[in-house]
């Protein structure tokens, strides 16, 4: 068989990238048997100047490798400056205050991209950028390249170190841990904002995350997470085992990272460490340029984890899913199973508050109206099951009078188009079939769905009906009355036996066995609820 030149190409090519690959695993594992020989006391090697020579500049741009030669015993901390900004910070003074201290520590800057203007770093510092370049290998801007020690000192910029032997007090105090859930050990920077020791709880399938206060003031504090200027102790293979481990805002990032592998941090008393820049910017310009990037990174951060509420521990929220003024978070579903099901994630937070908002303004119309309602399908099971719309649920589901359409302004004269109402809400004919749409805005398209029945013998029936076995027809009786139910945070009206309601649609059992839409594309594992 004769081989091509495109083929000899294209072989050629998947052998060279299986050899990179080959050569990245091998120097990882290479990396991390040198930090196990750190932690048994072994001296420290440096790395070999082939491969990671040029990758770190100091002050003056010289290549270089973190870390002191020519001791017995090789330090075992690295001090780690993250957070920093270029248009103004304190980076050179803080390498300056530890390595007056601790010569032999070696000390590394870390940024996004190359900083402007040029750090001024001392000698026995270095700069690593963790954006990658096109002529550099991959490992240039891997930072577990460039860390040999056994542990890693997080700190603030415009930190100082006082007293010198504070950093073993912090390791002792770890290894004082053993293998127990304390992962990182942590020490308060005076004179800057208080830190404060918190309860974390992360909730990806519900893309929540929950900050609550905890015990804090006391030597021994232990949390999943802190708030506040402080120097975190943690040991290097924990902290490059994390997925992301030097993101930013660097604390959110750690914590949340920490919180769901279920370790926890122990905040001290002492040692503290001193900070004489305050405040950190010297000008109100600024700090509100340093406020926004926190905000923006935050926002950076949190939809790369999947977290579109945080709910912070003085009972404010922050969000950071859709909007009236943005696209909802799924796109078109398929086969009644949205994306994020497929994830393990249930409807996203922001998603369930625009359709609750959308529900009470619908029914709010509705009633004064004089337009008779009642929940249906999986929004009256919803409500019977949750008194609130079914967490993993992406539309809402109304039933009405078809009589009664005229007594509404909003829907009476849709057959000519849509109507954008004064708040932004979208009512529509739907182009599916013979019933009416209520978008949250012209932007963002979460609905809830209007039905129109109306009774033939004593049976409900309406003219569009879907695939969906609950879109069946029912006795009027079940509507004689209505009945008030809590949903969703007001009083709604639905069925007045429910149970009964319910099982003529789904079947026996509904409201005790819940399951997906589409269970042959995706079951709820109820195990899990």
């Amino acid at each position: 068989m004769r081989i091509s030149f495109c083929q000899g190409l294209l072989t050629v090519a998947i052998i060279l990238n299986l050899l990179i690959l080959y050569y990245v695993s091998r120097a990882q594992q290479q990396m991390m048997e040198k930090r196990k020989e750190l932690g048994r006391g072994t001296r420290r090697a440096a790395l070999p100047a082939s491969g990671l020579g040029g990758l770190l500049a100091g002050a003056g741009g010289e290549p270089g490798v973190v870390g002191v030669e020519g001791h017995s015993r090789g330090p075992r901390v690295t001090v780690l400056l993250r957070e920093f900004e270029h248009f103004e910070n304190y980076v050179g003074d803080v390498a300056n205050s530890f390595l007056h201290q601790r010569p032999e520590l070696p000390f590394l800057a870390v940024a996004d991209t190359s900083p402007y203007p040029p750090l001024a770093l001392p000698e026995g510092a270095r700069l690593l950028v963790l954006s990658p370049s096109p002529d550099q290998p991959p490992q240039a801007h891997r930072p577990e390249f460039h860390v040999q020690t056994e542990f890693v000192l997080l700190v603030p910029d415009g930190v100082e170190l006082e007293q010198p032997r504070a950093i073993e007090r912090l390791i002792r105090e770890l290894e004082g841990e053993g293998g127990g859930p304390v992962r990182l050990v942590a020490a308060p920077v005076l004179a800057r904002s208080a830190v404060q020791c918190l309860h974390l709880r992360v909730n990806l399938r519900e893309w929540t995350a929950i900050y609550s206060t905890a015990a804090s003031g006391s030597s021994g504090s232990v949390c999943t997470a802190l708030q506040g200027d402080a120097v975190v102790l943690i040991r290097t293979e924990d902290l490059f085992n994390l997925s992301v481990p030097l993101g930013r805002p660097l604390f959110s990032s750690l914590f949340i990272q920490t919180s769901l592998r279920g370790w926890k941090v122990k905040l001290l008393e002492g040692p503290c460490f001193s900070a004489n820049h305050r405040p950190l910017f010297s000008s109100a310009h600024n700090q509100w340029k340093a406020d926004t990037r926190l905000k923006e990174a935050t926002g950076n951060l949190m939809r790369s984890f999947g977290l579109k509420r945080l709910l912070l521990p003085d009972g404010r929220e922050q969000w950071y899913g859709c909007s009236k003024e943005t696209p909802r978070c799924f796109g078109t579903v398929q086969d009644d199973t949205p994306d994020y099901l497929y994830l393990d994630r249930w409807t996203p937070p922001c998603c369930l508050r625009a359709l609750r908002e959308t529900t009470k303004y619908v029914i709010n119309i509705l009633e004064s109206s004089g337009v008779r309602y009642w929940l249906e399908g999986g929004t009256l099971l919803g409500a019977v099951r949750h008194q609130d719309i079914i967490p993993w649920d992406y539309d809402v589901d109304l039933g009405i009078y078809l009589e009664d359409v005229p007594n509404c302004d909003h829907l009476k004269n849709l057959d000519s188009g849509s109507l954008v109402d004064a708040n932004g809400y979208v009512w529509e004919r739907a182009v599916e079939g013979d019933f009416y749409r209520v978008q949250y805005s012209e932007a963002n398209h979460l609905h809830v769905d209007l039905w129109p029945f109306y009774p033939r013998n004593g049976v409900m029936t309406k003219d569009t009906w879907t695939e969906h076995k609950q879109d069946v027809e029912f006795p009027e009786h079940f509507l004689q009355p209505l009945v008030p139910m809590p949903f969703a945070g007001i009083t709604a009206y639905g069925p007045n036996n429910h149970r009964a309601f319910l099982e003529l649609k789904f079947g026996e059992g509904v409201i005790e066995n819940p399951q997906y839409p589409n269970p042959a594309k995706k079951r709820l594992d109820r195990s899990k609820l």
